[in-house]
């Protein structure tokens, strides 16, 4: 194990625990193997890790500079327009169903500690 199958696109379709027509053996630890089941191949998950954070740190640079009137959304090409977009909104979608642990409710005061300053032990 493992045989896959590749579509003509030559992305691997399915796996299989024996080799039939059509079909190519893998290495275990295949980078394409890795992908198909989802998982990352050892040793680069630091360095996928380092560059999703730089690419939010860019991110947070072109907000600055959009902020600061340096420079306007529409100097950068459309398609860099489009990713900027697309990542602000699954941001947004992202934290609108996390959980807000100090966001403000209607139960603040009830938890707002000043207000039992009176009571006994």
């Amino acid at each position: 194990m493992p045989y896959i199958r590749r579509g003509p696109d030559r992305q691997i379709e399915s796996l299989h625990r024996r080799g039939d027509e059509g079909m190519e053996f893998l290495p275990t630890g295949h980078p394409d193997l890795l992908a198909f089941i989802g998982q990352a191949p050892s040793g680069n998950s630091q360095f996928d890790r380092l560059d999703a954070d730089f690419v939010r740190v860019i991110e947070d640079v072109i907000d600055t500079l959009i902020v600061k009137n340096i420079i306007n959304i529409t100097d950068l090409p459309g398609e860099a327009q489009a990713k900027l977009f697309a990542r602000k909104s699954f941001r947004e979608r992202v934290s609108q169903n996390s959980l807000r642990l100090f966001s403000e409710t209607e139960f603040n005061t009830v938890i707002d500690d000043t207000n039992f300053g009176g009571l006994p032990p």
